[in-house]
């Protein structure tokens, strides 16, 4: 930090912050699911699911996720093919395999306790900081901190933190500022409080200083250079990614393949889909689903749909077509299930996408 801002606190101003920050949250809270009780497994669901994903969006296939799994013991041992059906179109699907790896191991080597250190939980399969740091504090009251981007948006206004949140080595000058400043008597409430205020008051594009319990903790504030952090060195341009992929019916019965077990969307499923340039010779299409797939295709409906889905480094451009079997038998992790079979399957979002397109324009259900 060039301003040194928390070398100027002492233990008066950090006590008032204290205070300040845990009164607004016990007042200004909202009610959510994984609240209700300080159960270590609700709570590590909850943080590995929030990761990368928006609170509304996670509200959803929380209850599903309960309902289905109610204890730890229930998740750890269910088959992959459920809890990735559960947790379809929340994306980034390598969570939930490590969580369930990580939960066997809790119940294998801890004896289905959620441990209460930290080393033991980062020796968890994707455990990190910021999960052992959420579960430490929520769920055992410790003060440990849990440092998302939430929180570290917050904390790099306050203190105006010129270093690129990008750089792991970032992460050490957030912890040595919020070891001194977590509350150890409200631990939870402290967290809790910084990523709600992140969530709700210190947004990224426009925060709303008026509102904000820290305003007058906050040197961004102060100096009128709130939207100048955090600080992030933009990445590298995502690579881009053109594809074709067809909705192949035959029989009532719809053409499927399963993806390879390691890699992006590992283990999900899809429809036959190719590299394919959007004005590549139709029959040259043809032959690349022929040599893939096993099959010939005659379109029905070349232009059914476009799908642009974003990845954290690679961006799909799908152009969709829809087709009937002309010749051929599928070959390789390729078959053909009926409706209510594919509906069991776990698909990614824009997959999903594509299947909802041909439901429209058959102008079914999507049942």
């Amino acid at each position: 930090m060039k301003t040194n801002e928390f070398k100027n606190w002492n233990q008066v101003k950090i006590n008032r912050f204290r205070e300040a920050l845990v009164s607004w949250y016990l007042s200004n809270k909202r009610i959510l699911p994984w609240r209700e009780n300080s159960d270590p497994y609700r709570i590590w669901v909850s943080e590995v699911m929030l990761q990368q994903t928006r609170v509304d969006t996670v509200l959803p296939y929380f209850e599903r996720f309960m309902t289905k799994f109610k204890t730890m013991q229930d998740f750890a041992y269910a088959k992959e093919a459920d809890i990735l059906k559960i947790w379809e179109g929340l994306g980034y699907y390598s969570r939930v395999r490590n969580l369930q790896i990580a939960m066997r191991q809790v119940i294998e080597d801890f004896d289905g306790v959620t441990p209460s250190s930290k080393a033991e939980l980062l020796s968890l399969k994707g455990v990190g900081p910021y999960t052992a740091g959420a579960i430490l504090s929520i769920a055992y009251k410790q003060a440990e901190p849990a440092i998302d981007g939430n929180v570290m948006r917050v904390i790099s206004r306050i203190f105006e933190i010129d270093e690129d949140i990008m750089k792991p080595k970032t992460r050490k000058t957030f912890e040595t500022i919020l070891y001194e400043l977590i509350d150890p008597d409200a631990a939870s409430e402290f967290n809790q409080g910084l990523m709600e205020i992140g969530a709700l008051v210190c947004t990224p594009k426009k925060p709303m200083c008026l509102l904000c319990p820290l305003q007058e903790f906050c040197a961004s504030h102060r100096d009128g250079r709130e939207l100048d952090f955090p600080v992030k060195i933009k990445k590298t341009k995502s690579k881009t990614l053109e594809l074709v992929s067809v909705i192949v019916e035959q029989d009532g019965k719809y053409l499927v393949e399963q993806r390879a077990s390691t890699g992006l969307l590992a283990g999900l499923w899809q429809f036959p889909t190719v590299e394919a340039k959007p004005d590549e010779n139709i029959e040259l299409i043809k032959l690349k689903f022929m040599r893939e797939y096993g099959v010939g295709l005659k379109f029905a409906r070349e232009n059914l749909a476009h799908v642009k889905h974003i990845f954290s480094h690679l961006v799909w451009e799908v152009d969709v077509k829809q087709a009937d079997v002309e010749e051929g038998a599928p070959i390789g992790q390729t078959q053909f299930v009926t409706r209510q079979e594919l509906a069991e399957l776990a698909f990614s979002v824009p997959y999903q996408k594509m299947w909802q397109a041909y439901v429209n324009q058959k102008g079914g259900s999507n049942k």
